[in-house]
């Protein structure tokens, strides 16, 4: 099985994972692919933890503009999670592409 198809197949999983986890730990991911953070916004509960994965061949980092997190620089397939504990709106960006944005809203 070529890389592409286990790495399709491991985001699939993890997609169905997520609907499938307990209503009190869930965990979404974003991907950074083409240069662009797909899904760009997602809401999602208190409690939840969004994973990035760079999908790119180039590196990617993820970084809060309120300072809240901050990723070292992602190579190819590796990933940053961060735990969303309290509501409201969080934009980031990709500190090496800055038109790289995206948006977590917290209920």
């Amino acid at each position: 099985m070529s890389a592409r198809i286990r790495l399709a197949t491991a985001l699939l999983v993890s997609l169905f994972a997520v609907r499938a986890g307990a209503a009190d730990e869930q965990i979404i991911q974003v991907s950074a692919k083409n240069f662009m953070f797909t899904p760009a916004s997602i809401t999602v509960k208190a409690g939840t933890t969004v994973t990035w994965v760079n999908l790119d061949e180039e590196p990617h980092t993820v970084f809060s503009d309120a300072g809240l997190f901050r990723s070292s620089a992602l190579d190819t397939k590796e990933d940053f999670s961060f735990k969303f504990e309290k509501a409201g709106t969080y934009h980031y960006m990709c500190t090496i592409h800055p038109r790289m944005l995206g948006t977590v809203v917290v209920e």
